[in-house]
């Protein structure tokens, strides 16, 4: 007789099934080993180890600090909503590349092309002079950003890997900006009316009104929703500003040696506070402590 085994759920989000599998068994029973997971799914230590890391990389999964290391099942609403969001954010990427090759071969009256880094540097600076309300940032453009007075706002997402020394950190958090892994390209957005895309070395597509710079702003408003701030909510509450620095961090998937990296500080001091935090939100894994922190509003 056949042993029963449920129905993939996940698959259109890009959840293979025995990543669901795991996920499932880790549903069942909150905070295993992967000795555990491998007892109770019956797959080699090789195979769990594997598909417990992408479960990290999907964020259907965190580890608890200390060893052995154990798992904790994200809450499968909101990971559910995570990988719908990453879905559609992968929908208006692969529209956009489709549209960037019909401007390549027949290019409209909404596009531009800017080619040289001199010319290239002197339409980023015009651009953002002209900003009358708004611009938006994905990753660190290639030119230096000037920051507009006059109550344009600045609305930045940087890629974790760009920040990659401590300074990069206190300047990106003073721009009060969010941080994503892997942005998918580098974008200026205007007023909402124009965008600077880079598309190769000393190349810039400039985006008048159109169906593609539509589609770019949607993206935007996607990956926001994804980001994590990098400037905390200064409520009171259990948590010092530099605790929901280190959270937010957190929450953005570092560990503690990349914190460390980013803060200037050592390894075991980000430890020692996250213990400090974990106690301070009477919680016993990070995953249950960013809940807590963002219930009480801490990481908004």
């Amino acid at each position: 007789m056949h042993s029963y085994r449920p129905a993939p759920v996940l698959e259109a989000l890009g959840v293979c099934s025995e990543d669901e599998q795991l996920y499932r068994a880790l549903l069942a029973r909150p905070e295993s080993t992967a000795t555990d997971l491998a007892a109770l799914v019956s797959w080699p230590a090789h195979k769990v180890s594997r598909h417990l890391r992408s479960l990290l990389s999907l964020g259907l999964a965190s580890r608890t600090p200390g060893r052995p290391a154990r798992y904790v099942p994200a809450v499968p609403e909101a990971a559910v909503e995570l990988l719908a969001l990453r879905k559609q954010a992968a929908i208006v990427e692969a529209r956009l590349g489709a549209s960037v090759l019909t401007a390549e071969f027949r290019q409209p009256d909404a596009f531009t092309v800017i080619r040289g880094a001199e010319a290239i540097a002197q339409r980023f600076y015009q651009a953002q002079q002209c900003a009358q309300e708004e611009v938006l940032v994905l990753d660190r453009l290639p030119y230096a950003l000037l920051r507009v007075e006059r109550g344009v706002s600045y609305r930045m997402i940087y890629d974790v890997a760009s920040l990659a020394e401590p300074g990069d950190l206190i300047a990106a958090r003073s721009t009060g900006c969010r941080m994503l892994r892997d942005v998918p390209l580098q974008l200026l957005l205007v007023d909402r009316r124009a965008a600077l895309l880079p598309t190769a070395p000393d190349v810039v597509v400039e985006l008048g009104p159109s169906s593609l710079l539509d589609a770019l702003l949607r993206l935007f408003d996607l990956l926001w929703h994804q980001a994590s701030p990098l400037t905390p909510a200064l409520t009171e509450g259990p948590l010092t500003s530099a605790d929901q620095q280190l959270l937010s961090l957190a929450a953005a998937g570092l560990t503690d040696q990349a914190i460390a990296r980013r803060l200037g500080v050592a390894q075991r001091t980000v430890e020692r506070r996250m213990q400090r935090i974990l106690r301070s939100l009477d919680a016993t894994t990070r995953f249950q402590a960013g809940l807590r922190a963002g219930q009480q509003g801490l990481l908004a």
